[in-house]
């Protein structure tokens, strides 16, 4: 089994990927990275990841799901991407694990998936007008799970948040 990490070229958030990741491998799970670029990326506290291949390199019937990465530069790079908005709605319209946290539930709102759904986000005034705008019942908890979508709020809620996706995948 496979998921598949959407990063920011430069600024996500290191605790959001390197946590998750690490939990999903010594679960078994195999892990690759996409970004808008190959290559490293960065993060806003230094980590240096490489990006193995673009949103549009993706194979959605590679993964079991797809977990979008926050941090600063979520906002500024995957907010308006098109192509990973539509690879969100694919694995969502395909049933598998659609997974964000901190910012990057925004993507989820914007690819049109949380409408009527319970969710959270880092409480920046911009993200929650963008998940309200979006249709998602926002809940103040580090991690909600509503089907198979988990949101998280942050970098302190990382390792329950992978946990929860690993018992969605399980289901």
């Amino acid at each position: 089994m496979n998921l598949l990490f959407a990063i920011a070229p430069e600024r996500f958030r290191d605790e959001e990927l390197d946590t998750p990741k690490r939990i999903f491998e010594e679960a078994g799970i195999g892990v690759d990275i996409a970004s808008t670029i190959t290559g490293i990326c960065t993060g806003m506290l230094g980590a240096a990841v490489e990006a193995n291949m673009t949103f549009d390199d993706v194979e959605p019937e590679d993964y079991a799901g797809i977990v979008v990465v926050g941090g600063t530069g979520s906002q500024e790079f995957l907010w308006t991407n098109k192509k990973l908005r539509s690879l969100v709605r694919v694995f969502f319209e395909q049933g598998k694990v659609v997974a964000a946290i901190c910012l990057g539930p925004v993507v989820l709102a914007r690819a049109g998936i949380l409408a009527g759904r319970q969710a959270t986000v880092y409480p920046s005034p911009e993200a929650v007008r963008e998940m309200e705008k979006g249709g998602a019942n926002l809940v103040k908890i580090p991690v909600v799970a509503d089907l198979q979508v988990v949101t998280a709020n942050g970098p302190g809620a990382a390792a329950q948040f992978a946990d929860t996706i690993i018992t969605k995948l399980e289901c």
